[in-house]
């Protein structure tokens, strides 16, 4: 019997232990990121914006705002200003009303969070997309390929990205038509290839230097031995193997196309009126800060803590899926 109970007590030891080393990357990966309460808390709080701006022309409609004038329900004074403070707060507007416009502020920064957070993940999407393709090729032909994307991408990153972003976007954004797009959606398509394109660089040299020790394993050989042409290499083999690089980068590249896009839209080049952004927003209150701070104050808040959020939530996927990363 001492026996038999020493055997049962070895396999219960033994079973967890068997456990945690049958868990997959992505089990483990998952299991160091609910330890970190700060990322899960800034995760929280990501999809709440996510689901705010995918819901705003709901949730505007739920608690009776929009963003129409209400010039002639408002009492504004002479220069155009809201009567009371932080910018005509009322039970009615509860973030008060957007100067000389009078269009409510809650309103314009639920549908401006749309658009920032559209044009955020559509550049993110394409820079994350053009360095794991360039990057692939890079890392894994090497040679002549390499040094063609390596040079190329250094260059772009020397670049002044923002004045020849700004002159590109001043010209492109006069056109009325580009194929079926015009307007403001031309000048969200123009503002996500633009961001994308120029930061794609940086995602490329992480895909390669991922790849370049990827290639030398024994799966890659074997593959080769086996008759796999390239692209099955680079499809089957390789890309799901960067599958946690690819995650960490996009979830800190979207802080980063956020802040762009809302640069871009201060400086005057992006989203114009009567659309809407948190960029744009920012730039409207600061032609009116010194009068009345309230009107940056909530965009500039509500950016400040999404971008912060994005930041916290990347930094625990990073943690999550490399534990030697952190300090």
């Amino acid at each position: 019997m001492a026996g038999l109970s020493s055997a049962v007590s070895e396999t219960a030891v033994s079973r967890p232990a068997d456990t945690a080393r049958t868990r997959s990357p992505g089990r483990l990966a998952w299991g160091r990121f609910r330890r970190d309460r700060l990322a899960v808390a800034a995760g929280a709080y990501v999809v709440l914006v996510l689901l705010a701006a995918a819901l705003a022309p709901l949730i505007c409609r739920a608690i009776g705002v929009d963003t129409q004038r209400h010039i002639e329900l408002l009492s504004l004074s002479n220069l155009g200003f809201p009567d009371g403070r932080l910018g005509g707060a009322s039970w009615a507007h509860p973030l008060g009303i957007e100067p000389k416009t009078g269009r409510d502020l809650l309103a314009l920064l639920l549908i401006g969070s749309r658009t920032s957070l559209v044009i955020a993940f559509g550049a993110t999407l394409v820079s994350v997309a053009l360095g794991i393709v360039f990057g692939l090729w890079a890392g894994y032909f090497g040679g002549w390929v390499d040094t063609v994307i390596s040079r190329s991408a250094e260059v772009l990153m020397a670049f002044p990205v923002l004045l020849f972003s700004i002159a590109l976007l001043a010209v492109l954004g006069n056109l009325d038509r580009i194929g079926p797009l015009s307007g403001n959606g031309l000048r969200m398509a123009i503002l996500i290839f633009v961001i994308g394109f120029f930061s794609f660089p940086y995602t490329a040299r992480l895909m390669r230097s991922q790849v370049l020790s990827l290639r030398t394993r024994e799966f890659v050989a074997a593959a080769k031995v086996m008759g796999a042409t390239h692209r099955r290499i680079l499809v089957r083999e390789l890309l799901p193997n960067l599958t946690g690089p690819v995650i960490v980068v996009t979830s800190l590249s979207v802080p980063t196309t956020i802040l762009a896009e809302a640069g871009l839209s201060f400086l005057g080049v992006g989203i114009t009126p009567p659309a809407t952004s948190w960029g744009q927003l920012l730039g409207a209150a600061s032609r009116t800060f010194v009068v009345d701070p309230a009107y940056m104050l909530f965009p500039g808040v509500s950016m400040v803590a999404t971008v912060l959020a994005f930041n916290l939530l990347g930094d625990g996927i990073r943690d999550a899926f490399d534990p030697k990363s952190r300090s």
